[in-house]
């Protein structure tokens, strides 16, 4: 079990734990347009809906998650919550969410399953599948231009090596980028990750980078600013 200040997160019978990722994701997030109704793809322990529920005033927060137990465990986690009539998970892969669902949303997020470095079997075939049929960015792309509003921002967070590759499947589809953020463990290391929010009105973009760490466990400013309303210790 994970404790935030205002909501825990049960994860026994979820293969995502609670992660820096969609810690970032869901704090990180803008909500400049105040949506009223948010998506979360790939919901995971519901985390990241659960973040957006405590800094949105949005009055319909749904997620869609295809794993039995994360499903399970999500589904609980929102019962739990504070905010458990504004959050509903929906049991289903994206292709029949796209295929059953006619609606359309004003924030769409994803902290996308496995695309991390992270994830390593040590069988390379069986990771080359899992990484191509978890969710490929085509198939997350496509969904979000589906169901985005005109003044809807779609954002998520996708290791830093695949920025580019993200950025012109958006391009393809009329998304341009709205705000870019690109996390460093420390000062010195390389860029790992890259936050990314993306809006219909194609704009020059802010760009910034955000470092989590000076050294072990000594958080930098910007970073306990940015999460401080969910760590317990910061």
């Amino acid at each position: 079990m994970f404790q935030f200040k205002q909501f825990k997160i049960e994860q026994d019978r979820c293969a995502m734990k609670v992660g820096t990722d969609g810690v970032l994701l869901g704090a990180w997030t803008p909500l400049i347009n105040n949506p009223y109704n948010i998506l979360d793809i790939g919901a995971g322990t519901g985390l990241v809906a659960l973040m957006l529920a405590q800094r949105s005033h949005a009055e319909q927060i749904d997620a869609i998650e295809i794993d039995d137990n994360a499903y399970e465990q999500a589904t609980e986690n929102f019962e739990n919550s504070p905010w458990n009539d504004r959050l509903y998970c929906y049991h289903a892969g994206l292709d029949e969410f796209v295929d059953e669902v006619d609606e359309e949303f004003d924030l769409i997020v994803s902290n996308p399953p496995f695309y991390t470095d992270d994830y390593k079997s040590g069988d390379n075939q069986r990771d080359n599948a899992r990484f191509e049929d978890s969710l490929p960015f085509e198939e997350l792309v496509e969904a979000a231009d589906f169901f985005l509003s005109q003044n809807g921002i779609f954002s998520l967070i996708i290791p830093f090596k695949e920025e580019e590759k993200l950025k012109n499947l958006c391009a393809e589809r009329g998304l341009f980028p709205l705000k870019i953020t690109r996390v460093k463990g420390t000062p010195t290391t390389e860029i790992k990750r890259s936050l990314l929010a993306f809006s219909r009105i194609e704009q020059t973009p802010l760009i910034d980078e955000l470092v989590i760490e000076t050294a072990r466990h000594q958080y930098t400013p910007e970073y306990i600013e940015l999460t401080k309303d969910f760590y317990l210790k910061l």
